[in-house]
């Protein structure tokens, strides 16, 4: 399988966990991480659940993987995401050394690439041997968040 079907085979299962936070009444954000060609963890947004801000999708993603692999760092990992990371989730990106991140749509608000990536500068907020793949399953990725958007302004 090449590199664009593995990639979107994994986006999906990323669009699966945004649907959990959907049906849950979250904002429908989703992610998984994969190391050597395996889930080893899921996570959506639980901000609303556990009124915590930074209980987004990537963040309980990290903790479950870094306890998956009994380690820290996530090197060898790819984070499938659907919407691009925030800046704390970037960071912690940064920090956990994920190998590859890879997300849907662009947040054109709130998105790490609006504050710079090493790409830019070599200086960004994601670690310089990370590699970021942006696109996958975009419009997708960005029609679900659009439509919780739109109902939740209708109600």
């Amino acid at each position: 399988m090449d590199q664009q079907a593995t990639d979107e085979r994994f986006m999906r299962m990323a669009i699966r966990e945004a649907m959990n936070a959907y049906d849950a009444d979250e904002v429908p954000i989703g992610c998984v991480i994969v190391c050597q060609g395996q889930v080893i963890a899921r996570g959506y947004n639980l901000t609303e659940r556990l009124h915590d801000f930074t209980a987004h999708a990537e963040m309980q993603a990290y903790t479950s993987a870094s306890e998956y692999l009994n380690g820290k760092s996530l090197h060898e990992c790819t984070l499938y995401v659907t919407l691009e990371p925030c800046v704390m989730c970037a960071g912690a990106a940064y920090n956990t050394r994920v190998g590859r991140i890879v997300f849907g749509a662009h947040d054109e608000k709130r998105g790490f690439t609006k504050f710079g990536s090493h790409a830019d500068n070599g200086q960004g907020i994601i670690h310089p041997r990370c590699e970021v793949i942006s696109g996958v399953l975009a419009d997708e990725c960005a029609q679900l968040l659009t439509t919780f958007f739109r109902e939740k302004r209708a109600d």
